[in-house]
């Protein structure tokens, strides 16, 4: 499914329009969003480098996949379809909490989104669908965390909001 638009929502996720998806990072609107978390039987996370051509985030590390449902569509629908779509994966996914963050980003675009975090387990092998992401790997949770400390500038400003936030809820 081409994911070209947004659901631009107010505070309290009610849908108030459909976007173009630059225009909306380029205006800083609030919108819908997902980020997938995929962890294997080791509890490693399952980590995609973004493309390089991306218009915001291009090389940069952050969670297994994440985009914007469309207009219609479940969020829970969207982020495995997603998943598939980016990772060539299928797996159960459970919706853990949902957050809004506005942080600017390269390219004088905003990213101000209510963003919907699942989390999945499984010991796949991803096939990449190379337009969207050019590596993976899998990494320890202690691992990933000092790398985002060491190196916050390789990671996309949602993952380093919403990975820890995550970590604390998935292991109450």
């Amino acid at each position: 499914m081409e994911r070209n638009n947004v659901v631009l929502v107010d505070e309290n996720d009610n849908a108030i329009a459909e976007m173009e998806k630059l225009v909306a990072h380029e205006q800083g609107r609030l919108h819908r969003a997902f980020s997938v978390f995929i962890f294997n039987d080791n509890g490693e996370l399952l980590l995609q480098q973004r493309a390089s051509h991306k218009y915001h985030g291009a090389g940069l590390w952050t969670n297994t996949c994440c985009s914007h449902p469309q207009w219609g569509e479940t969020v829970a629908l969207g982020a495995e379809e997603r998943l598939n779509y980016e990772m060539g994966m299928e797996c159960d996914l459970k919706l853990v909490y949902s957050f809004i963050y506005n942080e600017r980003v390269e390219n004088n675009l905003t990213e101000h989104e209510l963003d919907y975090v699942f989390v999945g387990y499984s010991d796949q092998c991803p096939v990449l669908n190379k337009d969207e992401v050019q590596d993976y790997k899998w990494m320890n949770v202690d691992e990933t965390l000092s790398d985002i400390k060491n190196n916050p500038s390789h990671y996309t400003v949602w993952f380093k909001q919403a990975f820890p936030e995550l970590l604390s809820k998935i292991n109450q």
